[in-house]
């Protein structure tokens, strides 16, 4: 037995370097930069992606592919230091003046001070859903996994495997939900020192360009849109269980971790900006 078993260790190896080389998807194959001029780079044969933003240009990308629903994982490593008046936006988006978008947008800070992770969703170009928290580490000195789970009843944003906001789909209360558009992922670095860090109070020091963010391990557990059918319609594996996921009682507790320690901002609570009652959705989250 001691001899087969070793016989069989290096087909093993490599069975499971295949597979472990495969989990994440190839930049190259992907992701198409749109726009930059040569500021966003991909590297290590396509295992990392870096967004440059300089006082003459960001940079940005997009996937090749649509989707209609999804689970989107992307590490990135943001910019360090002072990164005041820029943001790293991370999100998918349909097209068009009623469009449908989930973002996360990464608002720069002041050395020393933390970023603040933004969230919007927007359902038939109608937004202003804004939840904001701090993280629980330096999100600029290794790289930390950023997911988006789109599926026909919720949207949840995690952060490494942490569930940090759930909104959940509002059409009995008359309000539409994102499920009829598809959507590609994006990804851009750019410059809004007119709002972003402390409403604009403080602006980019350019003297610390180029700023950059990084970018690698994109998994996208998806259904892709192409000539209006999706890859889901007709063979859902197994590995689509992310089509009907909720969160269970631990993710729960998570999520209620996190609003209770990191939330900074929730518009369901803002009563300066709803006096006359908050918006219907508030209800389900």
């Amino acid at each position: 037995m001691a001899s087969s078993s070793w016989n069989l260790t290096p087909i093993v190896f490599v069975l499971l370097s295949l597979f472990v080389s495969s989990a994440f998807a190839n930049f190259y194959n992907n992701i198409d930069v749109t726009w930059g001029d040569g500021r966003a780079r991909i590297l290590n044969n396509g295992d990392l992606l870096t967004l440059s933003l300089d006082k003459t240009s960001g940079s940005g990308f997009q996937s090749k592919n649509e989707y209609l629903f999804g689970k989107i994982d992307m590490q990135l490593k943001l910019v360090p230091e002072n990164s005041a008046g820029t943001v790293t936006a991370y999100y998918l988006s349909s097209q068009g003046p009623t469009h449908d978008e989930i973002d996360y947008e990464f608002l720069g800070n002041l050395s020393g001070d933390p970023y603040i992770l933004h969230t919007n969703v927007y359902a038939q170009g109608k937004g202003g859903r804004e939840q904001q928290f701090y993280l629980w580490f330096d999100p600029t000195a290794d790289f930390h996994t950023y997911s988006i789970l789109w599926n026909p009843q919720r949207i949840i944003f995690s952060v490494d495997g942490t569930p940090i906001r759930e909104y959940k789909n509002p059409e009995s209360l008359g309000v539409p939900y994102p499920k009829n558009q598809p959507m590609r992922m994006y990804s851009s670095l750019w410059n809004a020192d007119d709002w972003a860090t402390r409403g604009g109070l403080v602006k980019t020091d350019w003297s610390r360009a180029p700023f950059t963010a990084s970018y690698r391990s994109l998994n996208q557990n998806a259904c892709i849109w192409s000539s209006g059918k999706s890859s889901c319609n007709s063979n859902s594996p197994s590995n689509n269980a992310w089509l009907n996921q909720e969160l269970d009682a631990t993710s729960q507790q998570r999520l209620q971790w996190v609003r209770k320690n990191y939330m900074i901002y929730n518009y369901c609570t803002d009563t300066k900006r709803f006096p006359q009652g908050f918006p219907a959705e508030c209800s389900l989250q």
